[in-house]
């Protein structure tokens, strides 16, 4: 293939923003490969360069042909040098990945070690978390990481205010910083030469204003990206707002540009955000619960399998998933598992965890091809939360409002 990224969309709901895309991913090193995607995905998190308890062979088998790694926690442990060089042009030869990969800039980490950092317009100086010295990322250098990581898709670094503050004036600082610091990494990016191997992705922000999410909306499309991804939520903001500002965020997004929903995992949240127009999205979520014996089994459904009352259940964790893990062993074996603290739990939990989200995907995908989108909505919201629209969550009623989707149809 000729550009880095080729995306066109397959099938639009007619009802609702949702769309079928081809994902197109050229590849950039000797281990990788082209890759071929439907979107919308979802994408699990290595953070360090692998999941928690799964192998890459294990992580291929649920369907899974994009995943995250974090270019900060790379860059500080083993080093962007190191991964370049051991995996012959980066992550992917680094941890026998032969399928895309897409790298965080380390923006989030503004707010997750918000107690260990200094911003100012040159970049951001981190108190490394590994030890006693100091991370600086600037946008130049943030690219030269990622150019040396070898990922598909790479992620500016933005200026990311948590979702909660109350400063709107930061929040606007943030706005138009996050802008000129995307300029400098593209400009770096294109002098490089790399912008022909790899795509650089800018970061919607704004924070809860919806003047501020339609100025950053509009200049970064200005900029004709291969891609866009939408930054600053999922930060424990009212959900009623997070859903109002997906909507906001959208609305004016190109249909020829994969939409990125960043950090976002929740199967209910991935649902809504998909018929408001969303082709990406990643979390840890998944990943994160298995470890504390947590099953994905519904929309926000889920089952503890440490708990003692799955010692006697002979069923697999959900009768109708195909993982290896409910194909091969049942509730009781995983609670005996984690009830004695076998690492060998998490493993097998954890491939349930993520082909549940590649399953969910594939589902909603099918519906959209086959314009039974919105009826799926439906369904799916009534099987699992319940038939009473009335006793839904106030955020769930007002995405279904934005969708002008009639819930008693």
């Amino acid at each position: 293939m000729d550009r880095p990224l080729y995306f066109e969309t397959i099938t639009k709901c007619k009802k609702t923003r949702a769309r079928v895309g081809r994902l197109l991913l050229k590849s950039t090193s000797e281990f990788g490969k082209d890759v071929e995607i439907e979107t919308p995905i979802f994408m699990p998190v290595g953070t360090s360069g692998a999941m928690k308890s799964v192998m890459p062979e294990e992580l291929e088998q649920t369907g899974c042909r994009l995943m995250l790694c974090n270019a900060y926690h790379l860059a500080s442990q083993p080093g962007a040098d190191v991964v370049n060089r051991i995996g012959r042009g980066g992550c992917h030869g680094f941890i026998r990945w032969p399928h895309a990969i897409l790298t965080d800039s380390g923006g989030f980490q503004m707010v997750s070690l918000s107690k260990l950092m200094s911003i100012n317009e040159e970049g951001v100086r981190f108190e490394s978390p590994y030890n006693e010295g100091e991370i600086f990322l600037s946008p130049e250098g943030c690219m030269e990481i990622q150019h040396k990581l070898g990922s598909n898709i790479m992620m500016q670094l933005d200026d990311v205010v948590s979702a909660t503050a109350q400063d709107d004036r930061r929040f606007e600082e943030a706005l138009y910083r996050s802008i000129r610091w995307y300029d400098r990494a593209r400009k770096y990016h294109h002098e490089t030469g790399r912008d022909q191997l790899q795509n650089l992705y800018p970061i919607i922000q704004g924070g809860l204003d919806e003047s501020f999410r339609r100025i950053s909306v509009r200049e970064l499309v200005a900029r004709d990206p291969p891609g866009i991804a939408i930054g600053g939520l999922s930060g424990g903001e009212a959900k009623e707002d997070f859903i109002k500002m997906v909507a906001i965020s959208t609305e004016n997004l190109p249909d020829s540009k994969p939409r990125y929903l960043m950090g976002v995992g929740y199967a209910v949240d991935m649902l809504l955000c998909v018929a408001l127009g969303c082709d990406q999205f990643d979390c840890v979520y998944p990943t994160r619960t298995a470890r504390f014996g947590t099953a994905l089994v519904g929309l926000g459904k889920q089952l503890n399998l440490s708990n003692q009352r799955y010692l006697t259940d002979k069923l697999p964790v959900c009768p109708d998933c195909d993982c290896s893990t409910c194909l091969t062993v049942n509730r009781s074996y995983l609670c005996q598992l984690f009830r004695s603290k076998n690492s060998i739990a998490c493993q097998l939990l954890t491939i349930h965890n993520l082909r549940f989200q590649m399953r969910f995907m594939e589902m909603i995908r099918s519906a959209i091809k086959e314009q039974r989108f919105e009826q799926f909505i439906i369904d799916t919201l009534r099987y699992n939360i319940g038939t009473n629209y009335n006793d839904y969550p106030e955020w769930i009623r007002i995405a279904l409002d934005i969708l002008q989707i009639d819930f008693n149809r």
